[in-house]
């Protein structure tokens, strides 16, 4: 394992706990665009212990390396799957934010 991968694993991880924390405490920013991209709110709590559980797998993989790849692939289908809804909802300017969140979950898979 490389230092490189080490850090942007450490970096997807973070990033994708944050991502959760602001979905399940539905911070304002976060849950507003959803009601608007027509996510239904019974979903919230699903997908925010989804981001959870990909931060958590990542972080696990450091220790077995199986389990961060399945992490690092949830993850991306996660945001891309997000990235979808997005531009469904013809909302073009919000399209970045979950490529940003995907970066680095791609560059931990490139760097297993």
């Amino acid at each position: 394992m490389t230092t490189a991968h080490t850090i942007v694993t450490v970096l997807a991880a973070a990033m994708a706990g944050f991502s959760a924390y602001a979905l399940l405490s539905r911070a304002a920013w976060v849950v507003e665009p959803l009601a608007e991209y027509g996510v239904p709110r019974s979903w919230w709590t699903p997908l925010g212990l989804a981001k959870a559980a990909g931060s958590l797998g990542l972080l696990a993989g450091l220790l077995v390396p199986a389990l961060g790849i399945a992490a690092a692939i949830g993850l991306v289908l996660y945001f891309t799957g997000a990235a979808v809804t997005v531009l469904r909802a013809r909302s073009y300017a919000h399209v970045p934010f979950p490529l940003i969140y995907m970066a680095p979950a791609v560059a931990t898979l490139a760097l297993a």
